[in-house]
């Protein structure tokens, strides 16, 4: 089971790891309820490299990327439910819109994304991992799963009938 830890502490185990002669991968994204897209993904992140660490945006950078109402989960819940997960070593929670800062400081081997983004070379924070060495990688399946979709899908689900009364006490 992997551990949620501060930026700092995940710089430490970076370093031993590295030290250790052992592969990171960094995968990041705000995991606002987990879905078979999110796991397929931090599958074929951790197959990239012999230790996973996942980068999950804070509450008010899903909040301003993605809307009112997001996130449904808060950070510290969504970073517990993915550290859960065998694929995954570390999570680290972190502010701002981009991962690019924590890429800088960890210095991962490779930085994992998903296939829509096409080419490694149109993904954000390509630049930073190119700068120190590091390679992007794009992995998982066809994004054919959304968070999004799902909270539709919930919303548009009709009402439930209210439960048939209970017959009074000592009847039946």
């Amino acid at each position: 089971m992997g551990e949620v830890l501060s930026a700092d502490a995940a710089a430490g185990r970076v370093a031993a790891l590295h030290a250790a002669g052992k592969t990171v991968a960094f995968a990041n994204g705000h995991f606002d309820l987990l879905h078979v897209g999110h796991l397929r993904y931090l599958k074929a992140a951790r197959a990239e490299a012999d230790a996973l660490i996942v980068a999950v945006n804070d509450d008010a950078s899903v909040a301003r990327l993605k809307g009112p109402g997001r996130p449904l989960v808060p950070a510290a819940e969504r970073a517990e439910l993915l550290a859960a997960l065998a694929p995954v070593d570390l999570v680290v929670v972190f502010a701002g819109d981009s991962p690019a800062p924590l890429l800088a400081r960890l210095r991962p081997d490779v930085h994992c994304k998903g296939t829509d983004y096409g080419t490694p070379e149109r993904v954000p924070e390509y630049a930073v991992v190119q700068a120190y060495g590091g390679r992007t990688a794009l992995v998982g399946d066809p994004k054919d799963h959304a968070t999004s979709d799902l909270i539709a899908k919930v919303k548009s689900l009709p009402e439930p009938s209210p439960p048939a009364p209970l017959p009074p006490a000592g009847e039946g």
